[in-house]
């Protein structure tokens, strides 16, 4: 889960004070606190991203891919136009860094006024090289990390200190409230419909299952549990194997609704959520798409008000006719982390300013090239 500094960088970047991240970590989290992707560069791999080798496209998962060191995965490319199998992004040890993650990460090194790097030995190279690239073009280095690293020497200031109160430190000096993560997973409902051969009855199934497809894993979810609106006609079940699925006859004039009660896996933030599915077969269900990023943003809101998790909204429904399906998509809030920065004591940190021999400096970088402003 992101933790305080991932998402005072979120903030930073939002403000305008932040330009681009470099990552050394494969964790994903950058990626989850909600820094761009075009502002990100993850020089060793996402263990959660999934990569078309013909046609570009990223897949980022709720769940970590089964492989490491570019090799292919079990899935395949969702472009109808493509379909080519894809790859893990996860780097092994003889592989060179990417030049579509390397080459950004270099032109915003080059010309950026502070590289902040924040707790790294930079002993690893040529990751570690990055920063003395903002040198030559007047910028300096800041490095926070528990210990000494190489590049000590080269930097502007060093603190040796916990990141996150240096990071809470920072944004309470700019005036800046470290927001909430909130995380939103999303999942797919579907029911399969078909008439009995006496055409009294209607033979359904239920599936609860990954939007990333219907064989892989829900890693949020524990269990299902599922009831009727009428509960003498109808048996309740629990479904606590994945995949989640359901079958039942009910009688083809028969309406009532499905209510789905979905048990959070540990470390998620609250214990369930609850869904209530109509289910009429003779009234054909209705497609629609709505915009999934003003109902993230209306779901984070509402989560951030209630200081709780398990809100959901539907964002898209499509029907097919072969079998004949109803598939409704679900974003749903399952988990919200609040941070507070808490106020530093000299004791907590040790600041070396201007390089770690405490030397000012040099003429030469404060006279260097006046730099353009960036926007």
């Amino acid at each position: 889960m992101p933790g305080m500094t991932h998402m005072a960088l979120v903030e930073l970047e939002k403000a305008g004070i932040l330009k681009f991240v470099i990552s050394q970590n494969v964790d994903g989290l950058h990626l989850r606190s909600g820094i761009p992707r075009e502002k990100l560069a993850e020089l060793h791999g996402n263990s959660f991203m999934e990569a078309c080798p013909s046609c570009g496209s990223e897949y980022f998962r709720d769940f970590e891919v089964e492989t490491i060191g570019l090799k292919e995965t079990s899935r395949r490319c969702s472009d109808l136009k493509c379909g080519a199998k894809l790859r893990d992004t996860v780097l092994d040890w003889e592989d060179a860094l990417p030049p579509k993650e390397m080459n950004p990460a270099e032109k915003h090194c080059k010309i950026a006024d502070v590289v902040l790097c924040l707790g790294t030995s930079l002993q690893i190279t040529p990751a570690c090289n990055l920063p003395l690239k903002c040198l030559r073009g007047g910028g300096k280095i800041v490095i926070v990390n528990l210990q000494k690293t190489p590049k000590d020497k080269k930097a502007s200031l060093v603190i040796h200190g916990f990141v996150d109160k240096v990071v809470a430190g920072v944004m309470d000096l700019l005036n800046l409230r470290i927001p909430p993560y909130i995380r939103i997973d999303l999942l797919q409902i579907i029911v399969t419909q078909s008439l009995s051969s006496d055409k009294k009855f209607v033979n359904w199934t239920l599936r609860i299952t990954s939007v990333h497809g219907q064989t892989a894993q829900l890693p949020f979810i524990k269990s299902v549990e599922v009831s009727f609106s009428d509960r003498q006609k109808y048996k309740e079940a629990s479904l606590d194997k994945q995949p989640f699925q359901l079958k039942r006859r009910t009688v083809i004039n028969e309406t009532f609704d499905i209510k789905l009660k979905l048990n959070f896996s540990d470390g998620c933030g609250c214990p369930c959520t609850q869904i209530n599915i109509p289910f009429d077969f003779k009234v054909p269900p209705k497609c629609f798409e709505l915009d999934k990023d003003d109902i993230f943003q209306r779901l984070r809101e509402t989560a951030f008000q209630d200081l709780g998790c398990g809100q959901n909204e539907v964002i898209e429904r499509k029907v097919l006719s072969s079998p004949k399906s109803e598939v409704t998509v679900y974003a749903i809030v399952s988990n919200v982390k609040t941070f507070e920065s808490n106020c530093l004591s000299n004791g907590d940190l040790k600041w070396l300013k201007d390089g770690v021999n405490g030397t000012e400096t040099s003429k030469k970088r404060s006279n260097s090239r006046k730099r353009k402003s960036r926007s």
